[in-house]
């Protein structure tokens, strides 16, 4: 296949990449025949202009003289390619970790699956891979999974292909690395299909150069993903379940995650198991912030880890705070021993925090355990 056959352009966005541009324009331009591929230099400070400049009419090239972040290099080149009438555009990275022999490869997915996105799989477990992407991208698809619902292997990767369509739908708001991470996220959130398709990757010491900044791009990813996980619990995982619960009601969808026929006894009371340590865990206020995007992560029962979580409602709370202090007081000596609910004040739980603390925290494990154990018990008894 060719580009063309899915209208299709080429985004390379460069920043200081002199020792493998020319290799990765030169088979651009020999697959796509002196076509259909967009250079932004985001103001690079090498001999990276010049070198483009030498292309003359083969490539489209967008300029900036100030460095402004990979993300506003890949929005210019989304702009650029939407008003040159593209319906796709594949962003590849210009550091030379990609192969431009792979493209077809998008192109035959794309074929077979118009209007998704297409998201190129690395294995990051060869030989070579910095151990730094490989726990970054580990990271990355976690999140994504809590945002969206959705398991990738490889939510990092710079080798993508992009319907347009959707992308001239939003207005992006971040300029650095973590763009490759709002727009992903976001296009989920549309309902758009995410294909991954596996592809070879070359980590070259003596060629490669990466502009990741581990802390400032780091922090800058984790903010993101705050914001995103907050929208996600706030607004988009209720629009889920509202638009579920308009198609089969609300009933029928708790009983139907509840029962779960093909979910193993096991997975059952792992996730009742985690709903009581959860719901006595002393992180008061966070426990369903925390518990539920993990019980999405490791695909537990929610109806049944919920359910469960409320051990915490009011009239247990302070039975749990009690018995929170009595566990402790068993391994922290230099507490208060309560002998009855009349010691336990609201100053006695603020001086004696530490106790509360470490007995709550021992109380909701020996709770999540003995749940787990008589729930899997009940389970292969009374279960068919």
């Amino acid at each position: 296949m060719t580009l063309k056959d899915i209208n299709c352009c080429v985004i390379v966005p460069t920043y200081n990449n002199i020792k493998t541009i020319d290799r990765i324009l030169e088979s651009l331009l020999l697959f796509s025949g002196d076509q259909d591929i967009i250079a932004v230099n985001d103001g690079s400070t090498d001999r990276t202009p010049y070198q483009l400049m030498k292309y003359g009419s083969r490539l489209t090239v967008i300029d900036y003289i100030l460095n402004t972040g990979k993300g506003h290099a890949l929005r210019a080149g989304f702009k650029q390619a939407i008003a040159m009438g593209y319906a796709n555009a594949i962003t590849i990275d210009s550091d030379g970790q990609h192969q431009v022999s792979d493209i077809p490869i998008f192109l035959e997915a794309a074929a077979k699956n118009p209007g998704a996105v297409i998201m190129g799989s690395r294995d990051m477990e060869q030989e070579g891979v910095p151990g730094k992407s490989s726990f970054g991208n580990k990271f990355s698809n976690f999140w994504f999974k809590v945002e969206t619902g959705i398991s990738l292997p490889d939510t990092q990767t710079g080798f993508r292909l992009y319907p347009l369509a959707e992308i001239a739908k939003m207005k992006l708001y971040t300029t650095k690395f973590e763009t490759e991470i709002e727009v992903l996220v976001r296009l989920a959130w549309r309902n758009v299909p995410i294909i991954p398709v596996k592809i070879n990757v070359i980590y070259d010491k003596e060629e490669r150069v990466t502009h990741f900044r581990p802390f400032k791009d780091f922090a800058r990813i984790s903010v993101l993903n705050t914001v995103l996980v907050v929208l996600t619990l706030l607004y988009f995982l209720p629009k889920r379940l509202i638009g579920k619960v308009k198609k089969k009601g609300l009933w029928k969808i708790i009983k139907e995650e509840a029962v779960k026929p093909e979910e193993s006894n096991l997975s059952k009371a792992k996730s009742i198991g985690f709903g009581f340590f959860m719901g006595i865990v002393p992180v008061w206020g966070f426990q369903l912030l925390i518990g539920i995007p993990l019980s999405i992560y490791f695909r537990m029962n929610k109806v049944l880890f919920l359910a469960a979580a409320n051990i915490s409602i009011p009239p247990f709370i302070p039975i749990i705070i009690y018995g929170s202090y009595k566990f402790g007081g068993l391994f922290y000596r230099n507490g208060v021993q309560l002998t009855s609910f009349e010691n336990l004040t609201l100053s006695s739980i603020h001086v004696n925090f530490v106790q509360y603390f470490i007995g709550g925290s021992l109380l909701a494990m020996a709770a999540g355990l003995v749940g787990f154990m008589i729930t899997y018990l009940f389970l292969v008894i009374f279960r068919r």
